[in-house]
């Protein structure tokens, strides 16, 4: 049976949420310490915060099994590709750069080429969707599968081989770090808060294991619209998300799961976790018909891309405006009003949540008027 290109819901709800939850955890508020489960784990280890970018690419996947045209012809396709490849790419490297300026010593500084990041979110969204768009439209099912296991052994691998001996997992020691160092340089890697020190979580090498998120979307979409809204599809569903998280769990007790590393373990905690969510959106929202709250995450997703950058260069505006010398807006709302109103860290998620309905309030007028940006 051929892929359907019927339209299901909890795909398009599983992209909202998606987006929902990323402007939140990326946005927490100052002022206090971060609500645990908004933050991401600080090395080894997994919190609730860390499922939301892998979810982002398992979208794009699904995305991609409604995108395959029959009759498109291959030129036709890698235009396409490479179109949206680029624009993303440049849109993250471009957000990076942004504003352009910064302050230092009380005036504006002109904020240098020679030191901007040259990889990021974006970044990774656009290289994964290209090798992902390529590898399941070139490729057969299965063929995919094993190019996922392939990228997924071949990123331990090369781990173990080529870094620092004793320092396959560490920060600096990995061959992750090396490699963007030789190809990138120290100055175009992430500084986490300014510091000197360079360690990029979306580095090139760890890209390898986001496609095969990608990979796992696509299957899972094509999945859906072949078997179709039924108790077989949400039991498959399950089941494999379920095996899935009980060989990453196993597999961790040899090669970590890290999301800053991006590990293979990693990869496969959240494909698992994912096919369990879609599961159970598929069961709610297209056997059950629970309508109630998915018009909220619809908004979200039809404009996914667009407000993802909304939120981050308005967050980025809100922290360049100074209402004093040495205090931004975005730190003076969180002191004067959320940390009085709501102290400590229940302040930084009221703060995320207030902040993420603004966005949602921007992505429902366009909705409204039927305005959508496709990339």
């Amino acid at each position: 049976m051929g892929i359907s290109q019927e339209r299901f819901t909890a795909l398009d709800v599983f992209r909202g949420m998606t987006i929902c939850f990323m402007i939140i955890v990326n946005a927490p508020g100052s002022g206090a310490d971060v609500w645990t489960p908004l933050d991401h784990a600080p090395w080894i280890g997994f919190t609730p915060t860390d499922l939301v970018f892998p979810s982002f690419l398992f979208a794009v996947g699904n995305a991609l099994s409604f995108s395959q045209k029959k009759l498109e012809t291959n030129a036709a396709f890698l235009a396409k590709i490479l179109k949206r490849t680029i624009i993303i790419f440049l849109l993250g490297y471009l957000m990076y750069w942004f504003p352009f300026f910064h302050r230092e010593n009380g005036t504006w500084a002109f904020n240098p080429l020679s030191h901007t990041r040259i990889m990021g979110v974006l970044q990774r969204i656009a290289l994964c969707y290209f090798f992902g768009a390529l590898i399941v439209h070139y490729c057969t099912k299965k063929t995919a599968i094993i190019i996922a296991v392939l990228l997924l052994g071949g990123y331990w691998a090369f781990l173990l081989l080529f870094s620092e001996p004793g320092q396959a997992y560490t920060m600096l020691g990995n061959a992750g770090t090396r490699l963007d160092i030789v190809l990138m340089g120290n100055a175009h890697l992430y500084h986490d808060k300014g510091g000197p020190i360079a360690f990029d979580p979306e580095g090139l090498l760890s890209t390898l294991t986001g496609i095969v998120n990608v990979i796992g979307g696509f299957l899972a979409g094509a999945f859906i619209q072949k078997k179709g809204k039924n108790y077989e599809s949400v039991a498959k569903l399950m089941i494999c998300g379920g095996l899935l998280i009980v060989v990453a769990l196993f597999w961790g007790q040899f090669f970590p799961i890290a999301k800053k590393l991006w590990t293979s373990t990693f990869t496969l905690l959240t494909i698992g976790i994912d096919l369990g969510i879609l599961g159970l959106l598929l069961y709610a929202i297209e056997i059950e018909h629970l309508k109630r709250g998915t018009k909220f995450f619809l908004v979200l997703g039809r404009n996914s891309l667009a407000i993802y950058l909304l939120s981050e260069l308005l967050l980025t505006t809100l922290q360049l405006i100074w209402v004093h010398p040495q205090l931004s807006f975005y730190d003076w709302i969180n002191q004067v009003f959320y940390q009085r109103l709501f102290p400590g860290a229940l302040g930084t998620l009221v703060f995320a949540i207030c902040y993420m309905m603004l966005c949602w309030v921007v992505a429902y007028l366009l909705d409204k008027k039927k305005i959508y940006i496709k990339i």
